[in-house]
């Protein structure tokens, strides 16, 4: 209990700089996506992948300022990884809703998501740091492309090719990607565990 709440004193004492804000931007901007997008048309297609490109963009300059500036702070480390996670996962849903991703696609991806989150909040309570994998920023750039596609599949745009396969297939990739970096991860943070003889 008292580690918790040195924890929150901690991301308390976190100024809003302007990766955080950066951040927090893209956690509004998701129900903004999601509004736009909940009933697709050609030209709300459009518009909810300008929406979601931005706030993906806004996943790349959001650490890269941080690192840059050496800004990077505890609220930084909580609240990046959720937004990145809420992003997609309201992308793959409101994608299931309109028959563009099959469910049980979108429940394979949500639940590595949820369970690499899970290991990341356990890993932190220990005190132990896991190096993000390489693989794993791969998996997020194709999940992003494979958003972006399946979304402008419905657009005016789809008379230029199939986008709806090429999306598809670009998320099956990432979907293994996934899992394989997730596997490190996890993998990685159990070494940790059993050389701290926790």
């Amino acid at each position: 209990m008292n580690r918790v709440a040195e924890t929150w004193k901690e991301i308390g004492q976190d100024s809003i700089n302007l990766p955080n804000f950066l951040t927090l931007l893209r956690m509004c901007l998701i129900p903004v996506f999601v509004l736009v997008f909940l009933e697709p048309t050609p030209t709300r297609s459009l518009v909810a992948v300008v929406i979601f490109v931005l706030a993906a963009v806004t996943d790349l300059l959001d650490g890269y300022i941080a690192r840059r500036t050496r800004q990077v702070t505890n609220l930084g480390k909580l609240l990046d990884p959720i937004a990145d996670k809420l992003l997609v996962m309201s992308a793959l849903i409101l994608l299931v809703n309109i028959d563009s991703v099959t469910a049980v696609v979108a429940l394979l991806i949500i639940a590595r998501e949820l369970a690499v989150t899970g290991v990341r909040a356990i890993a932190t309570g220990e005190q132990l740091i896991i190096a993000a994998e390489t693989m794993g920023k791969y998996k997020m750039m194709l999940q992003v492309v494979a958003i972006v596609l399946l979304i402008l599949a419905g657009s005016d745009l789809a008379e230029f090719g199939n986008l709806h396969l090429a999306g598809t297939a670009t998320l099956y990739l990432s979907l293994v990607l996934g899992y394989i970096s997730g596997g490190q991860y996890i993998w990685s943070f159990w070494k940790q565990m059993v050389a701290k003889g926790i």
